[in-house]
C-alpha cells in the first residue's frame, strides 16, 4: 500500500527530519522509514504488526525502529516543520478566498493525553479543531482536548495556536473570511477575530434567542461553502489511524493528523500542472 510515492517523500519531507548526530545511522534511507510510517497511518495497523519486510527486506529495522524514528520525529518537532514548510513553499495552491473552521469529536480506545467521557457518543473521546481552505485542503489542527468539552472551550488559546502555525507558514491571517458553525457563536470568539483582523462569518445559536445589534451581519452565500471541511473531514477518516485513535500520546495524534495534511497536499502538488 504506497500512500504517496517515494520520490515525493524524498522531495518534500525527507529534507526536514531531523537526523542525530549521535548513535548508529539507519541502516535503510529515511524515505522508506517514512512510508512505512505512512503505511501505518492509512492501514490503523498496529505498530507491532507493520509489514517490516515489505518496506526493508532483508534490512535490520523491526518495527520497534520505525517508532523509534516517528517518536523523535514528533519530540523534535520535524513533522510539524515539515508541514509548515510545505505551507510555505506550495501557497500558491491555496484557495484562502475563505477559510473553513470546524470541531471533530474521535473516540479514544486506550486512554491518554486530553481524553474524557463524552455523553453524545458514550464513549470516551477527544476533541480537535482544524482549519481548511476553500478547496477543503486542511491547513492547521489544534492540540486535543477532552471529549467533554466543546468546541468553545479555551478557544482563546486553541484559535491563537492555528493562527501561529498559519503565520509561521508565511500565511497572513489578517483579512481573511472566515466560515464557523452556531457552536462557535460566542461573543468572545467573535471579539477575538476582530482582534485579529478575521472576518467571521459564524452561524446564529438558536439557543440563543434573536441576534443583538451588536452581531455583525452573516453571509448566507458564504457560509455555504463550509461544506467543504465537512468533505475533509470526511477523507481523514479514510486514515484508519485517525478513525479511532489508539495513541496514547496526544502529540503522536496531533504528528498523525500533520502527515494526513501533508499527504493531501503533495497529491494536491502532483497533480497541478507543471510552469
Amino acid at each position: 500500500m504506497e500512500v504517496i510515492s517515494k520520490d515525493s517523500i524524498k522531495e518534500w519531507i525527507v529534507p526536514f527530519l531531523s537526523t542525530g548526530k549521535r548513535g548508529r545511522k539507519p541502516q535503510v534511507e529515511l524515505s522508506e522509514i517514512v512510508g512505512a510510517i505512512l503505511y501505518k497511518l492509512k492501514s490503523g495497523c498496529q505498530w507491532r504488526q507493520l509489514p517490516v519486510k515489505q518496506f526493508f527486506g532483508e534490512k535490520s529495522l523491526s518495527w520497534q525502529g520505525v517508532y523509534h524514528h516517528f517518536r523523535k520525529w514528533v519530540s523534535a518537532g520535524s513533522i510539524r516543520k515539515v508541514w509548515v514548510e510545505l505551507l510555505k513553499q506550495q501557497r500558491g495552491l491555496l484557495d484562502l478566498s475563505c477559510v473553513q473552521l470546524d470541531g471533530s469529536q474521535t473516540i479514544c480506545k486506550n486512554g491518554g493525553d486530553c481524553i474524557g467521557y463524552q455523553n453524545r457518543k458514550a464513549a470516551k473521546s477527544c476533541n480537535s479543531l482544524f482549519l481548511a481552505d476553500n478547496q477543503g485542503l486542511m491547513l492547521a489542527g489544534s492540540y486535543p482536548v477532552a471529549g467533554q468539552h466543546h468546541d468553545l472551550y479555551q478557544i482563546r488559546q486553541v484559535f491563537e495556536e492555528l493562527g501561529a502555525l498559519l503565520k509561521e507558514a508565511d500565511i497572513d491571517i489578517a483579512g481573511l473570511f472566515l466560515n464557523a458553525d452556531a457552536g462557535f457563536d460566542s461573543q468572545v470568539f467573535r471579539q477575538q477575530c476582530s482582534e485579529m483582523k478575521i472576518e467571521a462569518n459564524i452561524a446564529f445559536n438558536p439557543r440563543k434567542g434573536e441576534p443583538s445589534e451588536e452581531y455583525v451581519y452573516f453571509d448566507a452565500e458564504l457560509f455555504k461553502r463550509r461544506n467543504v471541511i465537512e468533505r475533509a473531514n470526511a477523507w481523514l477518516e479514510s486514515f484508519k489511524t485517525l478513525l479511532i485513535r489508539f495513541e496514547t500520546k496526544a502529540q503522536h495524534w496531533r504528528a498523525f493528523h500533520f502527515l494526513a495534511f501533508t499527504v493531501q497536499l503533495i497529491r494536491k502538488i502532483n497533480k497541478s500542472p507543471k510552469l
